[in-house]
């Protein structure tokens, strides 16, 4: 199906890196953005500083495509969010032109003419893109191969330490959130609880007790699920992004100087927002209490939204949610120091031919997602879509030591990570999450 375009849904980092391997190939190309814009997602989080640098964010086609509209590199630094859009993401989705929709959500995607059933012909079919605009009009496209890249930030992780919304947390309406904040000084002299081990856990953490330090009244509390806080302060001299070791850094120096009480093995089951006059009061599983919270921000990590692959044949690890093919290479019970390695075409084929889950979204729950790795699978799923089955099964990439602790192996108190305590001093400036 040659004359049909390569459908590549969501214009962020990866689909955008794909569209531009895609171009470099001279193969007809369509991403699909649901957002206002490219990158719509990444500009949700356009206030917070990455801890990869320039080099590791940008893909080796877009730059090659970026350098014949004069555009220039970023060289040094760590961009914020908006930054990387600014400086990359927008001119690339600019020079992709009319390649690039946005204002459409994918709502489907199936073979033309066979529901998930159907044997007969599947390989040979076509398949067809089931899109909705902003205004409710609905439409399809076809397409010889499709790319779902369109990543997992629009299904954050609950509070509910079980995998599911905890008892009242729905009902807790605006007194609970799942993203960084931007600016705390509505909080000044409240309680504030930040549930999550991850790094944005702890960049929220650092944003409330830079306001407690200048608010006296400001009370800062840190819930972790696991029973231990060693694996919660990164990868430290050992890991190959500094940035966000100096994260570490200053999230076990905030916990040190008493500006955040850190709750071990808290696991949350309740949320009452009727119990407590003062705010909410938060439950675990065993019985604490934590009372007098005026927010919560629930940062416990995100999860892959498959609801529009339902009639496609894709095989997805159970425990993870990741392509069954990379999952146990990215497991964080296991890969817990860095050991995560690149993967491609082949470890991401999904039993539907033609189809691949690329970028975040891949990886499923796993934390261990880097831009770098996503331009890679990028790379090489294109190789393999135009026939260079060499350059697909090549690996042209080696990734950093990620220091990415965590999973559940100190979970219920028995550390069995293998990563540092952070010694790493990068100095005091606001840094470092991704």
């Amino acid at each position: 199906m040659p004359e049909l375009p390569v459908v590549v849904v969501g214009a962020g980092p990866q689909g955008l890196a794909a569209a531009a391997h895609l171009v470099e190939h001279a193969q007809d190309v369509v991403v699909l953005e649901r957002g206002s814009s490219a990158a719509a997602a990444v500009a949700e989080w356009g206030h917070v500083r990455l801890f990869s640098g320039w080099p590791e964010l940008v893909d080796t086609a877009a730059r090659r495509l970026l350098e014949g509209t004069g555009w220039a590199e970023p060289v040094d630094g760590y961009p914020t969010g908006r930054e990387w859009i600014d400086r990359y993401l927008a001119p690339l989705a600019e020079a992709l032109g009319d390649r690039v929709r946005t204002g459409l959500t994918v709502t489907g995607i199936t073979r033309t003419g066979r529901d998930l059933v159907v044997d007969s012909g599947r390989r040979e079919s076509a398949f067809t893109v089931h899109t909705v605009d902003a205004d409710g009009t609905e439409g399809r496209i076809s397409a010889r191969a499709v790319l779902d890249a369109s990543g997992t930030w629009a299904e954050p992780g609950p509070a509910g330490a079980d995998g599911l919304p905890a008892l009242g947390e729905r009902a807790a309406g605006g007194r609970i959130s799942y993203r960084i904040p931007d600016d705390v000084s509505m909080f000044a002299g409240q309680h504030v609880l930040v549930v999550g081990a991850g790094n944005s856990a702890a960049h929220a953490v650092l944003r409330l007790t830079e306001l407690a330090r200048t608010s006296s009244r400001t009370r800062v509390t840190w819930v972790l699920r696991r029973g231990s806080t060693e694996s919660v302060f990164g990868g430290g001299a050992g890991d190959g992004l500094p940035e966000r070791a100096a994260l570490g850094v200053r999230a076990r120096r905030a916990m040190e100087k008493g500006l955040v009480e850190v709750v071990t093995g808290f696991r949350v089951a309740e949320l009452r927002t009727d119990a407590d006059p003062d705010g909410v009061r938060v439950v675990a599983d065993d019985g604490r209490v934590i009372s007098g919270v005026a927010h919560v921000f629930a940062l416990t990590g995100f999860r892959p939204d498959t609801s529009f692959l339902s009639e496609l044949r894709i095989d997805l690890d159970p425990a993870l949610e990741a392509v069954s093919g990379i999952a146990a290479e990215i497991d964080p019970n296991i890969h817990s120091c860095g050991s995560v390695g690149a993967t491609g075409a082949r470890e991401l084929a999904q039993p539907e031919p033609g189809f691949f889950i690329v970028g975040a979204k891949s990886y499923g729950r796993a934390p261990t997602f880097l831009a770098l790795t996503g331009y890679e699978q990028v790379r090489s799923v294109v190789a393999h879509l135009v026939g260079d089955h060499e350059s697909a099964a090549r690996n042209e990439l080696a990734l950093p030591r990620t220091g990415a602790c965590g999973g559940s192996g100190d979970f219920d108190g028995v550390d069995s990570s293998c990563c540092a305590t952070p010694v790493l001093e990068i100095g005091a400036r606001p840094v470092a999450v991704g």
